[in-house]
């Protein structure tokens, strides 16, 4: 019985776990490691007599090549430097829909700020009526203090980018004139306005308001 426990070996336990469970690091395999058996009789890696300071760890031989941080930033620092045919394609389409987004953004701002002056101009129509019949009658004329502040409130709203339009002589266009009377006529070859009895009044491309015209068709 003790031969038995004398002959008796050991197991063998081999760490073949590529990080190190103490230091974090990965293990390296040692030269030649795997090249040739272990002579008879030497310590065997984790039993008891191993040296003192290696762990009893054998480790595991690996091909794969291992890819540090360095090695990755190069790669993306070359590829801006060098960009490939399919990266230029994307740049470009992104480049193209970020303009077209902006074009859109702009365009819809504008037509929310003419859309919002609108509202607010749109209660000055019936005061700048009002102007339009008194400078018909002559209540305007000279520098009175009531042609002043017409003046003064005309100027304020075509500031605020209103414009009117509308006068005798033009073509009558029923996108922007509203007829109320029409009157044959053998001096004119097309509709035409005769007369303007309510200005229209546009803000930008906005139409406020058309013009209420007389028209003068041919007879």
């Amino acid at each position: 019985m003790a031969d038995e426990n004398q002959n008796h070996e050991e197991p063998v336990i081999r760490d073949k776990r590529r990080i190190d469970p103490e230091t974090g690091e990965v293990r390296q395999a040692p030269d030649g490691a795997g090249d040739a058996p272990a002579p008879e009789g030497a310590a065997s890696a984790g039993s008891a007599d191993a040296p003192a300071g290696a762990g009893g760890v054998e480790p595991e031989a690996s091909d794969d090549t291992e890819l540090t941080v360095e090695d990755i930033l190069n790669a993306a620092q070359a590829e801006v430097q060098d960009p490939s045919d399919e990266h230029l394609a994307d740049l470009k389409r992104v480049t193209a829909e970020y303009a077209n987004y902006r074009k859109r953004t702009e365009a819809n701002r504008e037509v929310e700020r003419e859309r919002a002056v609108g509202q607010a101009a749109a209660v000055l129509l019936p005061v700048l009526d009002d102007l339009d019949r008194a400078e018909k009658h002559g209540d305007l004329e000279g520098d009175t203090p009531f042609a002043t502040i017409a003046a003064k409130l005309r100027g304020q709203v075509e500031k605020l980018g209103l414009t009117p339009f509308g006068e005798p002589g033009e073509p009558f266009d029923p996108q922007r004139h509203e007829a109320i009377f029409q009157q044959p006529s053998p001096d004119v070859e097309v509709d035409t306005v005769a007369d303007v009895v309510e200005t229209g009044y546009t803000l930008g491309s906005t139409l406020i308001r058309v013009a209420k015209v007389v028209v003068k068709t041919p007879a």
